[in-house]
Protein backbone atom coordinates (compact mmCIF):
# COMPACT_ATOMS: atom_id res chain seq x y z
CA UNK A 1 0.00 0.00 0.00
CA UNK A 2 1.17 3.54 -0.52
CA UNK A 3 1.82 5.84 1.96
CA UNK A 4 -1.14 8.19 0.57
CA UNK A 5 -3.63 5.21 0.37
CA UNK A 6 -2.97 4.35 4.19
CA UNK A 7 -6.59 4.47 5.76
CA UNK A 8 -7.13 7.40 8.02
CA UNK A 9 -10.67 6.41 9.40
CA UNK A 10 -11.95 7.29 12.95
CA UNK A 11 -11.95 4.11 15.64
CA UNK A 12 -12.58 3.09 18.68
CA UNK A 13 -9.88 3.82 19.66
CA UNK A 14 -8.68 6.73 17.76
CA UNK A 15 -8.40 9.51 20.71
CA UNK A 16 -6.17 7.19 22.56
CA UNK A 17 -3.80 5.17 20.00
CA UNK A 18 -2.86 5.11 16.17
CA UNK A 19 -1.54 1.71 14.34
CA UNK A 20 1.42 1.16 12.75
CA UNK A 21 1.79 0.25 9.16
CA UNK A 22 4.39 -0.61 6.68
CA UNK A 23 4.16 1.20 3.15
CA UNK A 24 5.49 2.20 0.46
CA UNK A 25 7.08 5.83 -0.14
CA UNK A 26 7.66 7.75 -2.86
CA UNK A 27 10.84 5.62 -3.75
CA UNK A 28 8.90 2.22 -3.54
CA UNK A 29 10.77 1.43 -0.48
CA UNK A 30 8.47 0.29 2.73
CA UNK A 31 8.58 3.15 6.16
CA UNK A 32 6.23 2.59 8.68
CA UNK A 33 3.51 5.47 9.16
CA UNK A 34 0.66 6.06 11.36
CA UNK A 35 -3.04 4.90 10.76
CA UNK A 36 -5.79 6.19 12.73
CA UNK A 37 -8.29 3.36 11.58
CA UNK A 38 -9.83 1.34 9.10
CA UNK A 39 -13.70 1.14 8.33
CA UNK A 40 -13.31 -2.88 7.72
CA UNK A 41 -11.58 -3.35 10.95
CA UNK A 42 -13.42 -0.71 12.95
CA UNK A 43 -16.73 -3.13 12.38
CA UNK A 44 -15.47 -5.72 12.65
CA UNK A 45 -14.28 -5.00 16.57
CA UNK A 46 -17.84 -3.34 16.96
CA UNK A 47 -19.17 -6.53 16.03
CA UNK A 48 -16.71 -8.27 18.51
CA UNK A 49 -17.44 -6.02 21.72
CA UNK A 50 -21.32 -6.42 20.50
CA UNK A 51 -20.97 -10.07 21.02
CA UNK A 52 -19.10 -9.22 24.19
CA UNK A 53 -21.62 -7.15 26.12
CA UNK A 54 -24.29 -9.88 24.21
CA UNK A 55 -22.36 -12.66 26.87
CA UNK A 56 -22.15 -10.07 29.75
CA UNK A 57 -26.07 -9.05 29.26
CA UNK A 58 -26.43 -12.86 29.08
CA UNK A 59 -24.74 -13.59 32.49
CA UNK A 60 -26.78 -10.94 34.37
CA UNK A 61 -29.87 -12.65 33.38
CA UNK A 62 -28.39 -16.05 34.33
CA UNK A 63 -27.34 -14.35 38.08
CA UNK A 64 -30.89 -12.69 37.91
CA UNK A 65 -33.02 -15.89 37.51
CA UNK A 66 -31.18 -17.77 39.88
CA UNK A 67 -29.12 -19.64 37.71
CA UNK A 68 -25.43 -18.87 38.00
CA UNK A 69 -23.42 -17.04 40.69
CA UNK A 70 -22.52 -13.29 40.72
CA UNK A 71 -18.70 -14.93 39.83
CA UNK A 72 -19.95 -15.90 36.61
CA UNK A 73 -20.62 -12.35 35.84
CA UNK A 74 -18.02 -10.39 36.98
CA UNK A 75 -16.21 -12.92 35.52
CA UNK A 76 -17.81 -12.46 32.00
CA UNK A 77 -17.36 -8.28 32.62
CA UNK A 78 -13.59 -8.62 32.73
CA UNK A 79 -13.46 -11.05 29.97
CA UNK A 80 -12.11 -13.82 32.02
CA UNK A 81 -12.46 -17.84 31.52
CA UNK A 82 -11.66 -20.41 34.27
CA UNK A 83 -8.09 -20.43 32.90
CA UNK A 84 -7.50 -17.08 33.48
CA UNK A 85 -9.52 -16.34 37.14
CA UNK A 86 -8.05 -19.39 38.72
CA UNK A 87 -4.52 -17.55 37.62
CA UNK A 88 -5.93 -14.53 39.68
CA UNK A 89 -7.31 -16.63 42.21
CA UNK A 90 -5.42 -19.74 42.65
CA UNK A 91 -8.45 -22.09 43.03
CA UNK A 92 -8.50 -24.95 40.09
CA UNK A 93 -10.76 -24.87 37.46
CA UNK A 94 -13.17 -27.51 38.88
CA UNK A 95 -13.46 -25.56 42.06
CA UNK A 96 -14.62 -22.26 39.84
CA UNK A 97 -17.06 -24.42 38.27
CA UNK A 98 -18.69 -25.58 41.35
CA UNK A 99 -18.33 -21.44 42.46
CA UNK A 100 -20.61 -20.70 39.80
CA UNK A 101 -23.22 -22.75 41.52
CA UNK A 102 -25.56 -20.50 43.77
CA UNK A 103 -25.87 -22.78 46.47
CA UNK A 104 -21.82 -23.25 46.86
CA UNK A 105 -21.66 -19.90 46.09
CA UNK A 106 -24.29 -18.58 49.49
CA UNK A 107 -21.76 -21.31 51.42
CA UNK A 108 -18.08 -19.87 50.48
CA UNK A 109 -16.48 -18.06 53.06
CA UNK A 110 -15.27 -14.55 53.18
CA UNK A 111 -11.62 -15.61 52.41
CA UNK A 112 -12.27 -17.56 49.46
CA UNK A 113 -15.12 -14.18 48.46
CA UNK A 114 -12.36 -12.02 48.76
CA UNK A 115 -9.94 -13.44 46.48
CA UNK A 116 -12.61 -13.75 43.64
CA UNK A 117 -13.34 -9.69 44.49
CA UNK A 118 -9.66 -8.95 44.33
CA UNK A 119 -9.20 -10.78 40.78
CA UNK A 120 -12.53 -8.79 39.59
CA UNK A 121 -11.38 -5.39 41.21
CA UNK A 122 -14.59 -5.13 43.43
CA UNK A 123 -15.07 -5.43 47.01
CA UNK A 124 -16.82 -8.62 48.81
CA UNK A 125 -20.06 -7.03 49.52
CA UNK A 126 -20.29 -5.53 45.78
CA UNK A 127 -20.14 -9.62 45.03
CA UNK A 128 -22.16 -10.95 47.67
CA UNK A 129 -25.25 -8.73 47.40
CA UNK A 130 -24.96 -8.54 43.15
CA UNK A 131 -28.17 -9.54 42.26
CA UNK A 132 -27.89 -9.06 38.69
Amino acid sequence: MKKEDLPQDPGALDKFTREVCYVKNADGKYETALSRGWEVKKQALDSAWDDVNERIEDARKAVANGEKSPIYYFMELRLMDLSVLAGYTGFFPFFIKRHLKPAVFAGLSDVKLKKYASAFDITVQELKHFKG
